[in-house]
């Protein structure tokens, strides 16, 4: 897709999400990022292939969502699953459209090389993302440092993006909890997520990471963070820089989803099916919780009176490709 193209998509996005940006001016737009090929599939132990990844991200991409994580720049040593990042991308170049954003995680400066390398030959990345942690044991475990040295990583990482033209995600997963540490207080959120915001991360994703959310506790992050960093400003291109991304351990996330519209929250991540769960949110034996599932996500959003770009025919079109991969704990 060329320069122009995008142009003209991220032009159509700001008029569609103008004034989405919380605690001002909130719109009943909601915005869907699609996280499936990506964190829905980095956990399972059977190798999914490039063709059958690619099939999931075209259906995907017809269902309207508006962005779709594609995959990680993550060492493949690390996450083997995802070690075919580039052949992904630019077999995904082929069905991207101007209403869509493609994104990909990035956990360093050799990762970014990486991203650009592709990015150079089919252009097709609009967005990448950092990760960090609110809990300083999961982010000893998932990235081998501390919470420092992450945000010290990535300021090369943001910097060179941003120049590129890129969108930046900062991602802070145990936003409510830790698999080791236990409760996460909504303090220790806010000042990780104020000091990826200095560093010009364009929007906020706060994870759930082990699904332990409940309504009271994300009312109570959202405001922290409300209270904290203030009226957060849009982005280049005029979306939400707030987004939630929640995980359905105990069946609370749509539940913990309808509280964060209320407060004005207006950007999701969701898989199809359920997919995924962090390897690092695995503990002994017991596997990590799945995502949201875009099906239910977009079902409780829409009856709860505010609008999706997402067409259901074409989503439940997507389910059935994400239910024919060789995966474990797909929702029916």
């Amino acid at each position: 897709m060329g320069r122009i193209d995008r142009v003209q998509g991220f032009i159509w996005l700001l008029k569609r999400c103008q004034g989405q940006c919380i605690g001002w001016g909130v719109s009943d737009y909601v915005r869907i990022t699609e996280v499936s090929p990506r964190d829905g599939l980095q956990n399972e132990p059977a190798a999914i292939s490039t063709a059958d990844k690619l099939r999931l991200i075209e259906a995907l991409v017809e269902s309207g969502v508006d962005e779709v994580e594609l995959t990680s720049f993550v060492s493949p040593k690390w996450v083997p699953q995802l070690g075919d990042a580039a052949e992904v991308i630019a077999g995904a170049a082929a069905f991207k459209t101007e209403r869509v954003q493609y994104s990909a995680l990035v956990p360093n400066e050799q990762g970014l090389a990486r991203a650009f390398g592709v990015h150079e030959q089919v252009d097709a990345i609009d967005k990448i993302s950092v990760f960090t942690a609110a809990s300083e044991t999961f982010t000893k475990k998932n990235t081998n440092a501390t919470v420092d040295e992450t945000l010290d990583r990535f300021r090369p990482v943001i910097d060179n993006a941003r120049r590129a033209g890129l969108v930046v995600r900062g991602y802070v997963s145990c936003a409510i909890a830790c698999p080791y540490e236990g409760e996460v207080a909504p303090e220790a959120v806010a000042r990780v997520a104020a000091r990826l915001l200095a560093l010009g991360v364009d929007e906020i994703d706060l994870g759930d990471t082990i699904g332990a959310g409940t309504p009271d506790s994300i009312e109570q992050l959202v405001q922290t963070m409300y209270d904290r960093l203030g009226p957060c400003r849009e982005t280049d291109i005029g979306e939400p820089c707030l987004t939630l991304h929640l995980h359905d351990t105990n069946g609370q996330a749509i539940a913990c989803a309808v509280r964060a519209l209320e407060l004005g929250v207006r950007s999701f991540d969701s898989a199809v099916g359920g997919l995924g769960g962090c390897p690092y949110a695995t503990v002994g034996d017991k596997r990590a919780p799945g995502n949201v599932a875009t099906e239910s996500l977009v079902d409780a959003i829409e009856a709860a009176g505010y609008q999706t770009g997402v067409d259901r025919k074409a989503l439940a079109r997507a389910a059935a490709v994400a239910a024919s991969l060789p995966v474990a704990g797909v929702a029916s």
